[in-house]
């Protein structure tokens, strides 16, 4: 019978605490009839003798002992944990935390008669080295490790809670919870996969090695440990001796042996040829200075002259600063918006690098150039899933560009873009573009309608497939609430560019059918020719992909290279500025402006009359054709 009293009156207790916690939890609304204080002392007086021992029978013929230390204490978390932690918890760990120990087979984690237990030691330990991957130890209250010996119930109970909210933080600061990324900016939009508290409470309880799954909630690619590898590097610090730089001198390019080239390799972390001469700059040298220069802003012509020369003495000094150990964090940050599993075959975007390719188990075997959003028109940052790929697709003219575009130039407001000028309504802008439109499903001369009585929103305005569709020969459509995506564009010449940051919002790409071709090929079976054949067409084909493919659009400002370099690309939108005013507590600038764009960027700016007229002679064509126009205006 001694099973069955203990039983008995451990579920009265445990359902004593529960109800505790309803009354707590009825709702924001719920009337208080009693505080979990209140109750919560009494069940500990009834619960415990002494700070620990035993509840007696009530009957004189029930057995010594029905609920031992152990269950006393375990009732006593369950009880405090709704009111005294409640405020340094967010609502979903309070509430893990509240739901793991008013189970019935609720156990101990971190605590037992006699203090801190191995587990709760190795998980305090772990969390300790919080900072080596990124996040700030000074963020988790963990209970004093020898503070806890005789201590009384209340006090182990407390730092059981402690260690639980210490360890549900780490698992949700890891999987990048810290901040908000749509709060710092609308579009920073990732789909984080914030961990169940309850369910990690639960693990915790069952695995063998606690502190080795706290530690699997940090990010597992590559490039992840190695931004950690280079933040341990960068907190070491170098001395000014450590600082390599390139002194004045000749010209260093391919072909020349200079003593200078060792020094460059040096800087570059180029390895010395095994057999060969180190102060030859050959190709593996230009190569690397190419992709120095490009990453930096310059023009990547793989020579070192002046400029390039205090490009690399000036990213020598700062790589020991502390902007630099600000920008690894940054970056490591952006790694934990990710699913842990990016998938076996899946498309990446790198805003900053105007760069995409597409990644079958775990290596690049396509990549090509993209032009991004300008940066009053970015292209966020998000993830979803390609569905569906378009060839020879129509244009749906947006609202923004109906109402901000077209229609002044219909009244014949002078807009530039659309080659608008003189009075009353001149609808040639359709013609000259090849705009449609449609009322309904019902094809109408825009010459025929009355504008001054028509809302151009209620508009089916579209471009048909052709040589000047602004969305090229294919599209690829991952939908999202952004509208964004990736296409074809008939204005080729930018992605000659070195900054490339010319469109919308979408990603025009710059080989679409050999991008076609390496997607379709490995989810569809299908060929170059296939893919040839259908942009030949002419055709608007949709082909529904028969596995969607995951989409990744990211912000990386900074990437370890295979060699251990480092490659920077320019915070095009601001948003490491933002993010490191989020992390690090440090406030904006008053006046914050975006990056200041090279001369390039104005390539789609208006500009003055004579320019536009000295374009028309240089050019030999018009000014308003549909590259020129629309393609710099569409959400794209």
């Amino acid at each position: 019978m001694t099973g069955q009293w203990k039983r008995r009156d451990k579920a009265f207790a445990l359902a004593a605490s529960r109800y505790i916690r309803g009354i707590n939890q009825i709702g924001s609304g719920a009337v208080r009839l009693i505080s979990p204080k209140a109750l919560g002392v009494f069940l500990v007086a009834i619960t415990t003798m002494s700070g620990s021992t035993v509840l007696r029978a009530a009957e004189p013929d029930g057995p010594d002992a029905l609920i031992g230390a152990k269950e006393a204490l375990i009732i006593t978390v369950a009880t405090r944990a709704g009111d005294r932690f409640a405020k340094t918890a967010s609502r979903a760990e309070q509430k893990g935390v509240l739901d793991y120990y008013g189970g019935p087979d609720a156990k101990l984690l971190w605590v037992d008669e006699n203090g801190l237990n191995a587990r709760a030691k190795a998980v305090m330990e772990e969390i300790g080295k919080a900072d080596d991957y990124g996040l700030r130890a000074s963020d988790y209250k963990l209970p004093k490790a020898d503070g806890l010996k005789g201590a009384d119930t209340q006090a182990l109970a407390d730092a059981e809670i402690t260690l639980s909210l210490a360890a549900l933080r780490y698992a949700r600061d890891a999987r990048g919870g810290r901040i908000e990324p749509v709060r710092i900016d609308p579009n920073l939009d990732p789909t984080l996969a914030l961990p169940d508290p309850l369910q990690v409470m639960e693990s915790l309880a069952i695995r063998s090695d606690a502190a080795a799954y706290l530690r699997s909630f940090e990010p597992s690619q590559p490039q992840f440990e190695a931004l950690r590898k280079a933040l341990l590097a960068a907190r070491g610090g170098k001395s000014e001796d450590d600082i390599v730089t390139i002194p004045d001198g000749p010209a260093l390019k391919l072909g020349v042996e200079d003593e200078q080239v060792e020094l460059l390799r040096t800087r570059l972390n180029i390895v010395a040829p095994a057999s060969g001469n180190a102060k030859r700059f050959d190709e593996s040298v230009e190569e690397a200075v190419k992709r120095f220069q490009m990453t930096h802003g310059a023009a990547p012509d793989g020579v070192v002259g002046p400029g390039t020369r205090r490009l690399l003495n000036r990213q020598s000094q700062h790589a020991s600063s502390s902007t630099r150990v600000k920008q690894i964090l940054v970056n490591m940050e952006r790694w934990r918006w990710l699913p842990s599993d990016l998938g076996s075959f899946y498309v990446a975007a790198n805003i900053p690098e105007f760069m995409v390719k597409v990644v079958d188990d775990g290596k690049p075997v396509f990549t090509t150039r993209i032009v991004v959003g300008k940066p009053d028109k970015q292209t966020p940052v998000f993830s979803n899933e390609m569905q569906e790929i378009v060839f020879n697709p129509y244009w749906n003219v947006p609202n923004s560009i109906k109402t901000e575009e077209l229609m002044p130039s219909i009244r014949g407001g002078g807009d530039w873009f659309f080659g608008g000028g003189g009075g009353g309504w001149d609808t040639s802008v359709f013609e000259r573009n090849g705009l449609r439109v449609a009322i309904g499903n019902r094809e109408v001369d825009p010459s025929t309608l009355d504008w001054s009585r028509i809302d151009i929103r209620s508009l089916n305005i579209y471009q048909p497939p052709g040589p000047t569709n602004v969305l090229g020969t294919v599209k690829f459509l991952f939908p999202n609430k952004h509208d964004v995506y990736m296409h074809d564009t008939t204005q080729k010449n930018l992605f000659a560019q070195t900054v490339r940051a010319e469109s919308h919002g979408c990603m025009r790409v710059q080989n679409p059918d050999q991008f076609a071709v390496t997607l379709l090929k490995h989810v569809q079976g299908w060929s170059a020719s296939q893919v040839s054949s259908a942009i030949a067409s002419g055709e608007d084909e949709h082909v529904a992909l028969k596995q969607k493919i995951p989409v990744y659009i990211t912000y990386f400002t900074l990437w370890v290279n295979a060699d251990g370099s480092i490659s920077t690309f320019r915070d095009i939108y601001g948003h490491d500025t933002r993010m490191a005013a989020a992390l690090f507590g440090e406030p904006l600038p008053m006046a914050y402006e975006q990056p200041q764009m090279v001369e390039d960027y104005a390539v789609n700016q208006p500009q003055p009359r004579a320019y536009q007229q000295q374009r028309r002679r240089r050019n030999g064509r018009p000014i308003n054709t549909i590259a020129d126009s629309i393609s710099a205006f569409i959400n794209n």
